[in-house]
């Protein structure tokens, strides 16, 4: 029996977005679906996302597009667990290894948490990457193995299937490749398709801001937060957004096992001050969005039970929580040049020094280093006294330390002693 007749064509969609017309329903439906099919070809979608990324999509057709996302694959249910449900994501950072601590600290507090987390590309570092060093840890569960641990431990974090939002999988790969990964519309898509999919009943967003974020300026961060939050609302999940600063980076680590590292202090009651503060402030957020307001997580810190949880949720996925993580082979101290206060570090120039040495990809496909990364022994506002230990830089790979330490150039200011130093605040706005 011949294909029916399509009732639109990739050029026509094409030509009505490049005009600055609004795509109708029926024109999102088809192009979505056939694209995931291997109908429109590769090169018709890339042109659709430029004039997507230079003339934009209103709400409509964002909540349109994202539905379109949605129904390419499976939906998740939760509804049958008995405790409520809540997710957060990141849009990524360096050092930010918040979902670690978060996940089990939530648990504690009674929610669920469905943690669908992905690897790092490029300067920001991936929640399964930094997990997986850890020995024996699986990301690969089914959805009957999450659902069965989410009932049992109350947290998971892991790999989503490649049954959640197909299309979106397909598109993400194309628009890295042809400079439409901008596109507000596009990424609010991505994100809240594979959210919504997901099946979580309350949802906090960390929309990172500044030079180590993707959203560079806080008007543009906010504009993706706000179209985060209404696709959200819309599709009736509680959503709220933290706009939070990612100029300089997450705690003392950017890599993989040292991240763990460093997540594991946190919740043993110490680790760095910023990370423990972001950490409590989506705790609230999720446990408030969930119906748990009345909980305080500062609590679940302190008493150990964040703690266990921890253990139980690594070890139900075949991890040694108490194993030894792996370590670099090589390490190279970058000493303070001079004496006085530490006025700035960025958190580019640490993500690029971290992905040099290994910790982090170029392609998807590419191996990362489980003890790769940096660490910084100072943060702004700290004093330094010449000489001593300002980076240490840590690789398998000795060829590696010269171009983390061309990154790491101009990446950071001390200033005369008694400098002052006015720190951004880590949570700059609520959205939702």
């Amino acid at each position: 029996m011949p294909e029916p007749t399509p009732v639109h064509d990739a050029v026509e969609v094409i030509s009505a977005k490049r005009d600055r017309h609004e795509l109708s329903d029926s024109q999102i439906d088809w192009v979505v679906d056939a694209y995931t099919r291997g109908v429109v070809a590769d090169e018709q979608m890339s042109a659709l996302a430029m004039a997507i990324l230079l003339n934009g999509m209103d709400r409509r057709e964002i909540a349109r597009w994202t539905a379109a996302m949605i129904a390419s694959g499976e939906r998740m249910d939760f509804s049958g667990l008995s405790r409520p449900t809540a997710d957060k994501h990141s849009t990524g950072g360096v050092g930010d290894k918040i979902t670690l601590p978060l996940a089990p600290l939530v648990a504690a507090c009674g929610v669920a948490v469905p943690q669908l987390s992905g690897r790092g590309l490029g300067h920001t570092g991936g929640t399964l990457d930094k997990l997986e060093s850890i020995p024996g840890w699986r990301a690969a569960l089914s959805n009957d193995e999450m659902f069965a641990q989410l009932e049992s431990l109350g947290a998971v974090i892991c790999a989503a299937g490649d049954g959640l939002a197909p299309a979106d999988k397909k598109l993400y790969a194309l628009r890295d490749v042809t400079g439409t990964v901008e596109a507000i519309p596009l990424i609010a898509s991505s994100i809240m398709s594979k959210k919504i999919a997901e099946g979580t009943g309350a949802l906090v967003l960390d929309v990172k801001v500044g030079t180590g974020a993707f959203m560079k300026d806080v008007d543009a961060a906010r504009e993706l937060a706000e179209t985060m939050v209404t696709l959200g609302q819309d599709a009736g999940v509680h959503t709220v957004a933290l706009l939070t600063d990612m100029s300089t980076p997450l705690g003392l680590t950017a890599g993989n096992a040292i991240e763990v590292q460093e997540s594991v202090d946190v919740l043993a009651g110490g680790g760095p001050a910023d990370v423990v503060e972001l950490t409590l402030a989506l705790a609230r957020e999720m446990l408030a969005g969930a119906g748990r307001g009345d909980v305080d997580p500062a609590d679940k810190l302190a008493d150990g039970s964040a703690m266990d949880a921890w253990h139980r949720m690594i070890q139900a996925q075949g991890g040694d929580s108490n194993a030894a993580l792996p370590t670099a082979r090589e390490q190279h101290v970058v000493a303070a040049p001079t004496s006085g206060v530490l006025t700035r570090l960025d958190a580019m120039a640490v993500g690029l020094a971290a992905w040099r040495l290994g910790a982090g990809r170029a392609r998807k496909e590419d191996p990362v280093q489980a003890g790769a990364g940096v660490v910084w022994h100072a943060r702004p506002g700290d004093a330094v006294t010449a000489g001593q230990p300002l980076f240490t830089l840590l690789t398998d790979d000795e060829h590696r330390f010269e171009r983390a330490l061309a990154s790491l150039e101009g990446g950071y200011d001390i200033g005369t002693e008694g400098s002052s130093y006015d720190a951004t605040p880590l949570v700059i706005d609520r959205i939702g």
